[in-house]
């Protein structure tokens, strides 16, 4: 079993920045990708980011593509999203998530985090 506890969010303005952490814990071994999810009330849920277990590849959505950056920490079992140039259509409950495939986690991951919000004012 895996847990995610996904922080960071909060209130900026636009055109600023903030970093989400996502702790990972328990069998943490099995996971080969994680990434990130987002959702605003009244849209469909949204891709983010991903990132390979060695932190080599990385995927971005178009909507974030250049603005956004994720990374990991291995030692620290935690995968950031740095969120750079924020704009108030980036206003969403961020959601980290992971699994064993790279294709479950594009399409529907079996561990998630709690989310965390993320409000950018204009």
């Amino acid at each position: 079993q895996v847990q995610l506890v996904d922080s960071g969010g909060g209130l900026v303005q636009a055109g600023g920045s903030l970093r989400l952490s996502c702790v990972a814990s328990g069998r943490t071994f099995s996971i080969r990708a994680m990434g990130w999810f987002r959702q605003a009330p009244g849209k469909e849920r949204e891709f983010v980011a991903a990132i390979n277990w060695s932190g080599s590849n990385t995927y971005y959505g178009n909507s974030v593509k250049d603005r956004f950056t994720i990374s990991r920490d291995n030692a620290k079992n935690t995968v950031y999203l740095q969120m750079n140039s924020l704009k108030p259509e980036d206003t969403a409950v961020y959601y980290c998530a992971a699994d064993i495939l790279w294709v479950k986690l594009r399409s529907s991951p079996n561990y998630w985090g709690q989310g965390t919000q993320v409000t950018v004012s204009s």
